[in-house]
């Protein structure tokens, strides 16, 4: 894989000299160390790479944008931590989101590489009650479960705690750090024509740094790159807010409109789901946060072959994750098959971290990822529902 990787790097650009003179230095290198050390423009290249081999993702457009953060010496949780911050801080942008990715010490011989936990940078807490409900999103409910068992005293108790993060550095047990709330931004969510909308206490995060998927780049593994494009309004208001397993937003969205709910012929979820998502777009449109709609990603995706085309360049795609979970048919990329193969540079699928073992000693006393601000934070966001129409499953009623 290294010699297909150099290979690949010196075509797209031969001004990086000569390529038999690099392979020959990464062959030596590996039959004296076992590995290899990307140099810098090997990195940013594999990086950007990886994002436009992505089977997964319809943004693949601006593959070439991508910020890459060479963070290969930071192995420490604490030093982890404040990149993370960093991290955010420069991809929200005041809410003009930049596609970046940070890039941690990759995997060595007998040598584990640092991971964190959360699949996600930002994610809002999942609390098991003794009934079995769940407040906040279920998804969480496990890292947030290894939080607590790590020392984190929870948040404020609202539907919308985000989690810190769970750092397990190269030399350490696993920790955990509070995310700023400067450094998360959050878009409440309410519609442009229904007052009562903002009511519902919906809120979401503005940039979504994925943390649990791992880099390969010509055989040399980084398991800690999280990496961020941009929200498609979709993820947001056909899955995140409205799955049955997540939020699921849609029974009291209906009610609200005055729909018949009492069965499914008259189409009460979807209409329920196209006003969510015009929520939505409309909430990040106002609140200066960058976000694109399914319609424009599916026509950009179209684009972003026939460029990949001409350059001679195939591409993969899943069908299943390229197609939005709104409207499908009325966009482009409904109606076509797509190559499946995984082309490599790629960000790929790893074990989850071993969240149902976190039987470690509590840390003694909350870590601090000010970032020099002299801030720290719970929640990220300033409180709970309005008038209590999210309930304690996190789910609406008619309050």
């Amino acid at each position: 894989m290294a010699e297909e990787f150099v290979t690949l790097h010196h075509r797209e650009h031969p001004e990086a000299g000569s390529a038999d003179r690099r392979l020959a230095e990464v062959a030596a290198e590996i039959s004296r160390t076992g590995t290899y050390t990307h140099t810098a423009r090997e990195l940013d290249f594999g990086a950007k790479v990886a994002w436009r081999n992505s089977v997964r993702c319809i943004g693949r457009l601006y593959w070439q944008s991508l910020i890459v953060r060479d963070r290969r010496k930071v192995d420490s949780a604490d030093e982890i931590a404040q990149e993370l911050v960093r991290h955010l801080r420069q991809a929200t942008n005041g809410g003009r989101i930049r596609p970046c990715v940070t890039v941690f010490a990759p995997e060595l011989p007998r040598q584990p590489a640092p991971r964190v936990w959360n699949d996600q940078v930002v994610r809002y807490a999942g609390y098991t009650r003794s009934d079995g409900s769940v407040l906040g999103d279920p998804v969480s409910v496990e890292i947030t479960a290894a939080a607590r068992n790590l020392g984190w005293p929870g948040g404020p108790g609202t539907p919308f705690d985000v989690l810190p993060l769970i750092v397990h550095g190269r030399e350490d047990k696993p920790r955990w750090f509070e995310l700023p709330d400067s450094a998360v931004l959050q878009v409440p969510i309410e519609h442009p024509e229904y007052g009562w909308f903002a009511r519902l206490g919906a809120r979401w995060y503005a940039v979504p740094v994925v943390s649990g998927m791992r880099l390969e780049i010509g055989g040399v593994r980084y398991p800690l790159a999280p990496f961020n494009g941009w929200y498609m309004g979709t993820e947001i208001g056909a899955r995140n807010l409205a799955d049955t397993d997540r939020y699921n937003l849609l029974p009291g969205i209906a009610r609200r409109l005055g729909l018949d709910t009492s069965h499914d012929r008259s189409l009460w979820k979807d209409r329920a789901l196209v006003e969510l998502n015009i929520a939505v777009l409309h909430s990040f449109e106002k609140a200066g946060v960058t976000i694109s709609d399914h319609h424009t990603e599916s026509r950009h995706f179209l684009t972003h072959i026939a460029r990949e085309e001409r350059a001679g360049r195939g591409v993969g795609a899943d069908w299943s994750w390229i197609v939005p979970p709104v409207s499908s048919a009325a966009t482009p990329v409904f109606h076509r098959y797509y190559d499946t193969e995984q082309r490599y540079p790629a960000f790929v699928g790893q074990p989850k971290a071993p969240t149902d073992n976190a039987c470690f000693s509590p840390h003694p006393a909350r870590e601090d990822t000010t970032d020099g601000t002299g801030r720290t934070g719970g929640s990220g966001g300033s409180g709970g529902p309005d008038d209590a129409l999210l309930d304690d499953t996190g789910n609406t009623h008619d309050g």
